[in-house]
C-alpha cells in the first residue's frame, strides 16, 4: 500500500501543528526558566500524566514490542520489566511525591538538598549531570534510528531521490529522515520548552487513540476469518526453567532471533529482570523526561496522580494496537517485506505490516501519530537534558546573573548541541534492540546503587554517590567492549557490586553530610529507611512531627500495582485473541486490583492542593 495524497494531508497537518505550538508558547516559555523547563508548575496532573503516557508511545518502542509479540507470544509481557515498566508503580505509589517535595527543577539540583554544597556534593552533582547527558544522548541517538528505518519503509529512497540534489549510501537513508523529523520535534521543543511539549503530546495521542482501535478491529476481524499459527505456549504468559517455544514448522528464522536474544533460559532471565528491575524502581526516576513530568506537577499529591494515570492511559491502548499488528503480521508472514541486506530484520515487522494492511486515511492518521510519538519522545528528551546543560552546567557555573532573554539562547545552544551529538551516535548503533540493551540494562544498571542509597540511608553522602556512580558508569561504557556478545543484563550483578563498593567506601572514608542539611532534607521528603539518628534528631526539636511509617503499606501498593498494570498489558492482547476465559481472568483480576488501590493509595493519598 503507497501513501495517498489523503495520508500524506493528515501527516503534513499534524507536522504544521507542531510549528504552530511552538511559535503560540513562545512568549510564554521565555517568561522565566521555570516556565520553560517545567510549564511553570501550572499544568494539570492529568495533562502532564497523558503527555508522558504519549513520550512513552515512541516508534522504537513500539517496533521493539510488536516484534516481542510477534516472536514471544504472551510472555512478551515480561521483557519491558528490562525498563523495567514497573517502575511507574513504584513513582504512583511513593517516590513521585517524595521527589516532587523537594521543590527543585533538575535531578542534579535535588543533589544540593540531600548532600549540600561542599567539595563532595559538587563532585557528585558533577557525575550525574554527566551521566543526565549520557542518557539524553542515548535516548536520543535510540529514536533517531528507529524513526529513520521506519520512515524508510514508506517513503523509499527512489521515489525521494528525484527531489534532492544529492546522493546518499543505502545504509545511511534511515539517518536521512531521522535528521528530517528531528528537525521539527527540536522546532517546537526549543521554542516553547515544557508547554508546547504537552500540547503536542495531546495531539499525538489523540491521533494514537483512534488508530490504534481501529488496527485493533481490523486484527479480530481478520482473525475471525484465519486461525493463528503459533507454536505451544505462545498463548500464554507462563513459563518454565527454558522458554520453549519452537518455531521450526512454522517460521524457523524466528527460532535464530529468540537465540540471538538470548532469553532462552527465561526462569534465569526473568529473575535478573526482577533483580535489577526492583533497585532501579527504588532509585527513582532517572533525570530524563519522566522526572521532569514529575518536577512539572502543582503538588506531591498530583506528583503521584500523575505517574499512576500513565499506566492506566498508555498500556490498554498501545498494546491493543501492539497484539493487532502481532496478529496482522502472523496471520500474513508471507506479505510482509522484512528483508534487509538479504537477511531478515525482525524490527521491520511494524512498518511493514502498517504499509501493508492499514488502510487510506488510517494510515495518515497511524503515521501522524507515529512520527508524532517520535517527536514527542525526541522533545521531551531533549527538554529534560536541556534542563541539566543550562541549569546545572551553564547558570551554576558560568553565568549565575543570566537574564531570561541570554537563558533563552543557551537553551537553543545546548538544544542544538544534543541533537548534532545525538544524531552522530545515531550512525554508530547497530540497530533499536542493541542500543535499547544498552540503555536499560548499561545505563540503568549503573544508576542504581548510589541512587538507591540516597533515599533510604541517612549517612550516606557526596564522596559515596561519586564514587558509587563513577563505579556504576565506568562499567556501563566499557563492559560492551569487555565482554563481547553477553547480554548486558547477565554482567549487571558485577557492575552493581563494583558500584556498591564506591558507594561504601566513598562514605566510609569520609563525613557525614552535615546535619542540618539532613534534618531539612528529612521534614521535606519525609522518606522511609534507615533514617534512625536524623529522625531523632527532628522529633527532638519538633515532637509534633509526622514521621512516615508507611513502608509496609507502600510495599503492598507496589504489589498489587504490579499487578494491575501487568493485568493492563495481557488484557488488550487476548481481547485481540478472542480468548474468552483467560480474557475474563485477566479483566477480573484488573478490577480487583483496581478496587484495592482505591482504597490503600488513593484514599490514603495527601490532600496538599
Amino acid at each position: 500500500m503507497k501513501l495517498t495524497s489523503v495520508d500524506i494531508f493528515i501527516i503534513l497537518l499534524y507536522l504544521f501543528s507542531t510549528v504552530v505550538i511552538g511559535l503560540l508558547l513562545k512568549k510564554r516559555a521565555e517568561r522565566s526558566k521555570k516556565d520553560y523547563m517545567l510549564g511553570g508548575n501550572k499544568l494539570p496532573w492529568y495533562m502532564l500524566g497523558l503527555s508522558n503516557a504519549s513520550g512513552m508511545f515512541d516508534i522504537s518502542g513500539t517496533m521493539w514490542l510488536v516484534t516481542l509479540l510477534f516472536v514471544y507470544g504472551l510472555k512478551s509481557a515480561w521483557i519491558p520489566w528490562l525498563w523495567p515498566v514497573f517502575n511507574q508503580i513504584f513513582l504512583m505509589v511513593f517516590l513521585s511525591m517524595w521527589l516532587r517535595r523537594s521543590n527543585v527543577s533538575t535531578g542534579a539540583e535535588w543533589i544540593g538538598t540531600r548532600f549540600g554544597y561542599d567539595s563532595s556534593a559538587k563532585a557528585s552533582h558533577s557525575v550525574i549531570v554527566v551521566f543526565a547527558i549520557i542518557m539524553g544522548l542515548g535516548y536520543l541517538a535510540y529514536g533517531f534510528i528507529g524513526v529513520g528505518k521506519f520512515v524508510e519503509i514508506f517513503l523509499p529512497w527512489e521515489i525521494v531521490s528525484q527531489y534532492v540534489p544529492f546522493t546518499i549510501a543505502p545504509q545511511y537513508v534511515p539517518h536521512f529522515y531521522g535528521i528530517v523529523l528531528t528537525c521539527f520535534a527540536v522546532f517546537y521543543s526549543l521554542l516553547g520548552g515544557m508547554m508546547s511539549i504537552v500540547w503536542a503530546d495531546l495531539i499525538q495521542f489523540v491521533l494514537m487513540a483512534i488508530a490504534a482501535i481501529v488496527i485493533g478491529v481490523i486484527a479480530m476481524m481478520a482473525l475471525n476469518a484465519n486461525p493463528l499459527a503459533v507454536p505451544d505456549g505462545w498463548m500464554t504468559p507462563f513459563f518454565g526453567a527454558r522458554l520453549e517455544l519452537d518455531w521450526a514448522t512454522i517460521i524457523p528464522e524466528v527460532n535464530a532471533k529468540i537465540e540471538s536474544d538470548g532469553f532462552g533460559l527465561f526462569s534465569i532471565f526473568f529473575m535478573m529482570m526482577v533483580f535489577k528491575g526492583v533497585l532501579v524502581s527504588l532509585a527513582g526516576p532517572a533525570p530524563n523526561y519522566d522526572m521532569q513530568k514529575i518536577l512539572s506537577t502543582k503538588s506531591p499529591r498530583e506528583a503521584a496522580l500523575m505517574s499512576g494515570s500513565v499506566s492506566m492511559i498508555l498500556m490498554p491502548l498501545r498494546y491493543f494496537m501492539i497484539a493487532g499488528f502481532g496478529v496482522l503480521a502472523l496471520l500474513n508472514f508471507d506479505k510482509l517485506d522484512l528483508l534487509v541486506s538479504g537477511q531478515i530484520d525482525f524490527e521491520q515487522i511494524l512498518p511493514s505490516a502498517i504499509n501493508e494492511f492499514v488502510p487510506t486515511g488510517i494510515l495518515g492518521l497511524l503515521l501522524a501519530g507515529l512520527l508524532a510519538a517520535f517527536m514527542s519522545t525526541f522533545a521531551g528528551t531533549l527538554n529534560a537534558t536541556q534542563a541539566y546543560l543550562v541549569n546545572d552546567i551553564y547558570l551554576k557555573h558560568i553565568n549565575p546573573d543570566a537574564t531570561s532573554q541570554r537563558i533563552s539562547r543557551i537553551n537553543w545552544a545546548a538544544g542544538l548541541l544534543m541533537v548534532s551529538v545525538s544524531i552522530v551516535l545515531g550512525f554508530f548503533a547497530k540497530d533499536v534492540n542493541d542500543i535499547l540493551q544498552w540503555i536499560v540494562s548499561g545505563l540503568y544498571g549503573s544508576y542504581v546503587a548510589a541512587n538507591v542509597l540516597k533515599w533510604y540511608w541517612w549517612r550516606f553522602n557526596g564522596a559515596g554517590f561519586f564514587w558509587g556512580m563513577v563505579g556504576g558508569l565506568v562499567p556501563a561504557l566499557s563492559f560492551r567492549f569487555i565482554f563481547d556478545g553477553v547480554l548486558d543484563l547477565y554482567t549487571f550483578p558485577l557492575m552493581l557490586l563494583l558500584a556498591v563498593i564506591g558507594c561504601v567506601v566513598g562514605t566510609l572514608m569520609t563525613k557525614p553530610v552535615d546535619e542540618d542539611i539532613l534534618k531539612e532534607f528529612y521534614r521535606n521528603v519525609k522518606p522511609w529507611g534507615f533514617w534512625g539518628p536524623i529522625k531523632q534528631k527532628v522529633l527532638e526539636e519538633d515532637p509534633d512531627f509526622q514521621v512516615n511509617t508507611g513502608f509496609r503499606r507502600d510495599a503492598f501498593n507496589v504489589f498489587v500495582g504490579v499487578v494491575w498494570q501487568t493485568s493492563l498489558v495481557i488484557f488488550p492482547i487476548y481481547l485481540v485473541l478472542q480468548e474468552g476465559v483467560p480474557l475474563a481472568v485477566t479483566g477480573t483480576i484488573a478490577v480487583i486490583a483496581t478496587l484495592v488501590l482505591k482504597k490503600t493509595w488513593f484514599d490514603k493519598l495527601p490532600q496538599d492542593r
